[in-house]
């Protein structure tokens, strides 16, 4: 049998990340076989993970990949127990790497992109493996992707992890997305869309049943006013008005400059590159908000 020295069980903890006495016994299984060592630690990996998929993951993080020239993204959130693990460097880089191997791949779902290759395994190999590394239970839990035909998007991660936006831009000349002006203004509107947490981009995408569930309460509260019919008709629609404003993301006040509508930001811009720059649709994805 060769000998187990210290040095090794600290190669195989670096190498893996596991607790000490669990790498010396995988090496004392694999009778000195580093390789071996690795692989009865991640068989190990499995059965931690079966043994803790019964505990709560209400924590978690939301990461965002764009790629380099900026026309297709994705938004990955992978739920956790801690939030102290939320914040570890290891867990959100992994979320990290979930997002762009679900913009890269386009799983249907989240049991189709568990089954992709992440860096020469598969999504779900590689969730055991955080698993046991990190030692409490995870899962991915949702993700989101866009790609523009005609456009770009762009992300912003807010609160460290907790709220990820996805935005989907349209222009019609490919040279728009690398103009500063550009750049700052999709910056902006993502930074907006997950700082207000707005319905859609357009009025016209707000559920039905959603406005009808606003026109029906400030119907009820126009009637209370005992005024004729007709102006709590007006009331009514004036209410609604201020709803859209508030909940439709080109129709919000800019939260950097109140003078503007996200709407009016984008003929800003779209004077100052000589193109037509508009906010077409966005993902907003907050970290344990599926859980509960």
């Amino acid at each position: 049998m060769a000998q187990i020295t210290a040095a090794m069980v600290k190669q195989l903890r670096e190498m893996t990340d596991s607790p000490m006495m669990e790498c010396k016994k995988a090496l004392v299984e694999a009778d000195g076989d580093m390789d071996a060592a690795v692989d009865i630690l991640r068989k190990n990996g499995l059965a931690a993970a079966a043994k803790k998929a019964g505990r709560d993951t209400n924590e978690g993080a939301v990461a965002a990949y764009i790629s380099d020239d900026a026309t297709e993204g994705a938004l990955a959130e992978v739920a956790c127990e801690t939030d102290f693990v939320a914040s570890n460097p290891k867990f959100t880089g992994f979320v990290a790497n979930v997002a762009q191997v679900a913009c890269t791949t386009e799983p249907a779902d989240v049991d189709a992109l568990l089954a992709c290759d992440m860096n020469g395994e598969s999504v779900q190999d590689a969730l055991t493996e955080m698993i046991h590394i990190i030692g409490e239970n995870m899962k991915i839990t949702r993700f989101a992707i866009r790609k523009p035909a005609n456009g770009a998007v762009a992300s912003y991660i807010h609160m460290g992890g907790k709220i990820g936006a996805l935005v989907e831009f349209a222009f019609d000349k490919p040279e728009t997305a690398s103009t500063e002006a550009f750049k700052s203004f999709a910056h902006d509107v993502a930074m907006q869309v997950a700082a207000t947490a707005p319905i859609s981009a357009v009025r016209e995408d707000v559920p039905a049943e959603v406005v009808e569930h606003e026109v029906s309460i400030y119907k009820a509260q126009a009637a209370e006013s005992g005024k004729p019919e007709a102006i709590q008709e007006k009331m009514a629609m004036g209410r609604l008005e201020k709803f859209f404003k508030g909940f439709v993301l080109n129709e919000q006040e800019f939260i950097k400059d109140s003078s503007m509508s996200i709407k009016q930001y984008a003929e800003k811009v779209s004077k100052e590159v000589g193109d037509n720059v508009r906010v077409v649709a966005f993902d907003r994805l907050v970290s344990g908000e599926a859980a509960n």
